[in-house]
C-alpha cells in the first residue's frame, strides 16, 4: 500500500531524514516511534505531500506523490499533531466545509453521518468546536481525515495532551480504523505503540534503527529470547539442569527468597520454545515452578538502547 524508498530531507547541512526505506502493507497499523526531533513528523509530512523530499520516492497504492500529487493525496487522510479545526464552527458545518474543500464525490449528508458515527461524535454535531473537550476535538480531527474514505490514514501524535480515559478511547478508535484502513501512527509514547500497533519502526536522528513486529522487537534486536523462572528449590542442580536444555545459552541465578525459592533468568535461541523442557526438568528435580514468564526486554528498554546507540554514534 505504501512504499518509501531512499527518502532524504535536508535543511541546509542538517539531514532531518537520512536515506530511509520501508513499506506498509494494506490493513497494517504501523507505529512510527522515536524521540522528539528524530524525523517522524518530517517523514509523515513528505508521505502526505505537505512538504517535498530532497531525494527518494513515496508511492501510495501505486501512485507516486510527486508525479501525481492530487491523485495520491486523495488516497490519504491526515491528522496532524494539532488538528486543523475551525473552533467557531459547529462540528457538522466544519465537516461539510472540509467535505467541499476535499471535493469528495460521495453523498454529503449520508457520508458525514457515517463518519461522525464511526468516530463517536454524532451527538455533538451541533456543538461549537471550541466548546468541546480536547478528546472530542481530536475525534473531529479524525472525522475530517476520514472524509472521502481514504485507504491510508496518517496520524501524527494523536494522543498528545489527552487524559487517560481519552487515550483509551483513541486507542480503540485507531484499532477499529485499522480494520479497514492502512494506518501509520506516530508517537514517542511507548505504551501507545505497544497497545495499538501491529508493527513498529524506530527512527533516531533521521535513520531507521529497528523495524519489527511489536512483540518481536526485543528478540530481533538482541538475537536471544529470555525466560524468568522462579522455583521452590535452592538446589544447585536446578541451574545445571536448565543449562542442559537444548537451545539454552545462558542461565543466571538472579535472586534467592526466604523459604528457599530462587529466581533464574534463562536466555535461549530465537525460534525455540523451551517451556515444556523446563517444566519436565523441574518435575524430575522435584522443584515446583512458582512463576514462569517471558523475561524479554521491554519496548522501553529497546527504545532506549536503539536511540542512545544512534545518538552516541554506536550501531544499533
Amino acid at each position: 500500500m505504501i512504499e518509501v524508498k531512499n527518502l532524504t530531507k535536508c535543511y541546509g547541512d542538517l539531514k532531518a531524514v537520512d536515506d530511509i526505506s520501508f513499506s506498509v502493507d494494506s490493513g497494517e497499523v504501523l507505529g512510527f516511534l522515536g524521540p522528539n526531533g528524530a524525523g517522524k513528523s518530517t517523514t509523515m509530512n513528505i508521505i502526505t505531500g505537505y512538504i517535498s523530499s530532497t531525494s527518494g520516492t513515496v508511492t501510495v497504492d501505486g501512485t507516486e506523490i510527486l508525479e501525481e500529487p492530487k491523485k495520491t493525496k486523495k488516497k490519504i487522510g491526515y491528522l496532524p499533531e494539532i488538528p486543523p479545526l475551525y473552533p467557531d464552527m459547529t462540528v457538522r458545518k466544519y465537516l461539510e466545509f472540509m467535505f467541499e474543500l476535499k471535493k469528495v464525490k460521495l453523498p454529503k449528508k449520508e457520508h458525514i453521518d457515517e463518519v461522525m458515527r464511526l468516530v463517536g461524535i454524532s451527538d455533538k454535531e451541533g456543538r461549537i468546536i471550541k466548546n468541546l473537550s480536547k478528546g472530542y476535538r481530536q475525534r473531529v480531527g479524525f472525522a475530517q481525515a476520514l472524509l472521502g474514505n481514504p485507504p491510508v490514514l496518517i496520524l501524527d501524535e494523536p494522543t498528545v495532551g489527552l487524559d487517560p480515559n481519552q487515550i483509551i478511547e483513541i486507542r480503540k478508535l485507531i484499532r477499529n480504523l485499522g480494520k479497514k484502513h492502512t494506518v501509520i501512527f506516530s508517537s514517542h509514547v511507548l505504551s501507545e505503540i505497544s497497545a495499538t500497533c501491529d508493527r513498529v519502526i524506530v527512527i533516531s536522528n533521521g535513520k531507521i534503527v529497528a523495524d519489527a513486529k511489536t512483540d518481536e522487537l526485543s528478540q530481533s534486536f538482541s538475537g536471544q529470547q529470555k525466560l524468568s523462572l522462579t522455583v521452590d528449590s535452592d538446589s544447585s542442580e536446578v541451574a545445571a539442569e536448565l543449562k542442559n536444555i537444548q537451545g539454552v545459552t545462558k542461565v543466571v541465578k538472579q535472586r534467592s527468597f526466604s523459604g528457599g525459592a530462587v529466581r533464574y533468568s534463562i536466555e535461549y535461541e530465537n525460534g525455540t520454545d523451551i517451556r515444556r523442557d523446563v517444566f519436565s526438568a523441574m518435575v524430575r528435580l522435584n522443584a515446583p515452578i512458582l512463576n514462569m514468564q517471558s523475561g524479554n526486554e521491554t519496548l522501553e528498554d529497546m527504545f532506549l538502547k536503539l536511540t542512545q546507540n544512534t545518538e552516541t554514534g554506536g550501531k544499533a
